[in-house]
């Protein structure tokens, strides 16, 4: 945790804010040096003197999502493309790709930072990545920072045939892997995978210590129940394909920003007011990214960033990533949101055997689905529909579908013919393969 042969900055070596923000400031000449390099800073930045200092660098206007795109794929690139180590496209992206560029170098920072886990990782780990390697930096990102440590890595990826559920579970079981990374949904799948497979995800998979998540909001009654389901702790993550991440948890269950690694604040889109803390979006500059640098690129990610003293003495500022906390559909007088949605449905007796819902919110009813055993879907729709009832006020319609109704039986189970392109085929094989292969 405390290596320091990168020569950055390593926790433990503050002794509180004060001696971060020396580091930050410190640093940051260098990055805007580098950033004016690229096509779009160098226009950015050449009507006076570089900002060497965070008052000067809050004259600068935001860096936005669009201007990444605008700027594909060269445009923001600030280094010679032979010193560039990947290439990387944001998920979700509409139209014009946002790229991302790190060299090798910058890697040294980004596995630094995700290996930044109170519960540590060893050459005794075995580490299912179980998010996707591709084009997108998370699975690339845990299994650097797994080498980093020395884990042994397991590359599971996710939306691959090649990898279902089974032979998830089959490889935690078999192989004994003692940490995961992936977003919460997966932890839920597991487990029902794992049942299905004769498993108990409690008791037969003993060489798992924690399980690393990120990349979804997760609402605390999801997350305790998750690791009630496992019986071990669920470390959340935050961060980015265009910055690495961003914060980790403690051991006290906060999420620290990487303040000495980088510069954030906080923008409030109404006013157009910034602020070292608060709610608003996040704005992030990172300080030791050499390829693509960002000066106060907005994430548009709603956060809320405070300065308080946490228990961990991390002396770091902490962070409650929001997300869809504040969006939500009408329904009657009533605006619903899925994060208090979701903590009704996890807050259903266990016994219920609840893991899986959806609903859909017009402005006239709410439905709500939930996967539930037949022994107990009355008594859960009932619950749950008195728990909308008091939340938010309205009437739903609360249907209980039957294991498998959500997420079906042989998705757990089933393993997938992935085969190779061929062209010659035998007279009892199935010659409509040819070329493809899935």
């Amino acid at each position: 945790m405390n290596d320091t042969s990168s020569g950055l900055p390593q926790l433990g070596q503050w002794n509180d804010m004060a001696d971060v923000q020396r580091l930050q400031e410190k640093q940051l000449p260098q990055t805007v040096v580098w950033a004016a390099r690229s096509p779009f800073y160098r226009e950015r930045l050449n009507s006076g003197a570089l900002p060497t200092t965070a008052a000067d660098l809050a004259g600068l206007p935001l860096t936005t999502k669009q201007d990444l795109r605008e700027n594909y794929p060269y445009g923001m690139l600030g280094v010679p493309k032979e010193r560039v180590a990947t290439y990387h496209e944001s998920s979700g992206t509409a139209g014009r790709p946002t790229p991302s560029f790190y060299t090798e170098e910058d890697w040294v920072d980004l596995a630094e930072r995700f290996a930044r886990k109170w519960i540590g990782m060893s050459p005794e780990d075995i580490f299912l990545v179980r998010t996707p390697y591709a084009l997108m930096l998370t699975g690339h990102l845990a299994h650097a920072a797994g080498r980093l440590r020395g884990a042994t890595i397991v590359p599971g990826d996710n939306r691959s045939l090649a990898m279902p559920y089974a032979r998830v579970i089959r490889v935690l079981h078999d192989l004994g892997v003692t940490l995961t990374w992936s977003v919460a949904t997966e932890c839920l799948l597991w487990a029902a995978a794992a049942d299905a497979a004769g498993y108990r995800p409690d008791a037969d998979f003993p060489a798992l210590r924690a399980l690393f998540t990120g990349g979804e909001p997760l609402t605390d009654a999801r997350r305790k129940r998750i690791m009630r389901i496992w019986g071990v702790p669920l470390i959340e993550e935050y961060g980015s394909t265009e910055t690495g991440s961003l914060a980790g948890e403690c051991p006290h269950g906060r999420l620290h920003l990487w303040a000495d690694r980088a510069l954030f604040e906080v923008y409030d889109p109404q006013t157009g007011a910034v602020r070292v803390e608060g709610e608003g979006q996040l704005v992030v500059t990172p300080l030791y990214r050499e390829a693509m640098p960002l000066l106060r690129y907005n994430l548009e990610d709603n956060v809320s960033v405070s300065y308080r003293d946490c228990a961990c003495g991390w002396g770091l500022p902490t962070i409650q990533v929001l997300g869809r906390a504040a969006f939500g559909y009408q329904v009657g007088t009533a605006k619903i949101n899925q994060h208090r949605l979701e903590e009704l449905v996890f807050s259903l007796p266990d016994k219920y055997g609840v893991l899986f819902w959806r609903a859909k919110a017009t402005p006239a009813q709410l439905r709500i689905e939930i996967e539930v055993p037949d022994e107990h879907r009355e008594a859960a729709r009932a619950e749950l529909a008195a728990l909308v009832r008091t939340a938010f006020g309205v009437d739903s319609d609360v249907a209980g579908l039957s294991p498998g109704g959500l997420v079906p039986l042989s998705v757990l189970t089933s393993m997938s013919d992935v085969v190779k392109p061929r062209s010659l085929f035998g007279p009892d094989e199935d010659w409509d393969k040819a070329l493809l292969y899935y």
